[in-house]
């Protein structure tokens, strides 16, 4: 059975918050995804991505598939995997499965791995993405390097390789708010809690994938939201709270949360918080 967002997260199946995964699905597609548009943006400019290159992409983790419509948008054939978050995949199919994507018959969307996405007749990937930020949480990049090993097969040789994770805690304004994840998970279990990015988090994915480092980038990737409850939603819908949800309860969590957006809210109600991200390009063997 595919693992829900939650169980992934979350090392005590014991310990699962009760939530309604297609609600924070639709609040991740809704409120939180659009956050890395320009982190999709930048890889996209630098990679030449679209029609004239002949660009077929593989999505790991594809989500809801905001990245996947936009390279699509530019004239790219993608195909897009999901093997832990079946919600986020539905939403990916309402949004790419539509009558204007069929009619070009160069999108696909899969639950599970590269291999459930080949098919015999299929010419190989020129450019892999897993935009699901590395190093945001504790061991959230352990399975990433099997991942992308697995991938490597179906992909031309020197494909263009892009992981994506936070920048720096001082360059992240909502750091101060994601430490409310920390404090609040129990300390024995807390493998599914926040934790401050490492300089060389997505290095270390692409070594031991036996990947071969390309260059690397920044981009500012502010989160803003409407208001302090959209605020709440869309971080709570990344996961990253699931933790300290299971240790306390959900609205000790948003009270906290609440609490620590108060600095970042303006007078007109609205939240600004800017934030740093990086991308990592690595290569195909």
């Amino acid at each position: 059975m595919t693992p829900t967002l939650v169980q992934r997260h979350l090392p005590h199946p014991g310990r699962v918050p009760r939530v309604d995964l297609c609600a924070r699905a639709r609040d991740w597609a809704e409120i939180q995804e659009r956050m890395l548009v320009p982190l999709y943006e930048a890889v996209y400019e630098r990679l030449e991505v679209g029609e004239p290159a002949g660009t077929r992409l593989l999505g790991l983790g594809c989500g809801s598939g905001l990245a996947l419509l936009m390279a699509a948008s530019r004239g790219a054939a993608v195909t897009g995997v999901e093997g832990a978050a079946p919600e986020r995949l539905a939403l990916a199919r309402e949004r790419l499965q539509g009558e204007t994507w069929r009619a070009r018959g160069d999108t696909r969307l899969t639950e599970g791995g590269p291999g459930d996405a080949a098919g015999p007749d299929d010419p190989p990937y020129n450019l892999i993405t897993a935009f699901q930020p590395v190093g945001c949480m504790a061991g959230d990049s352990e399975g990433l390097g099997a991942l992308l090993e697995s991938a490597s097969p179906f992909a031309e040789r020197g494909t263009p390789v892009v992981l994506a994770g936070w920048g720096p805690p001082e360059r992240c304004a909502t750091s101060s708010v994601l430490r409310v994840a920390t404090k609040l998970a129990d300390p024995l279990r807390s493998a599914g809690s926040w934790r401050p990015a490492l300089r060389d988090d997505l290095e270390e994915v692409t070594h031991r994938a036996g990947l071969r480092p390309d260059g690397s980038g920044r981009v500012a990737c502010p989160f803003g939201y409407a208001d302090v409850d959209s605020a709440v939603r869309g971080l709570l819908s990344t996961g990253l709270f699931d933790a300290a949800i299971g240790a306390t309860d959900r609205s000790q969590v948003e009270k906290e949360m609440t609490e620590a957006l108060h600095p970042h809210q303006r007078q007109d109600g609205t939240v600004w918080m800017p934030n740093v991200f990086r991308y990592v390009i690595a290569r195909t063997p």
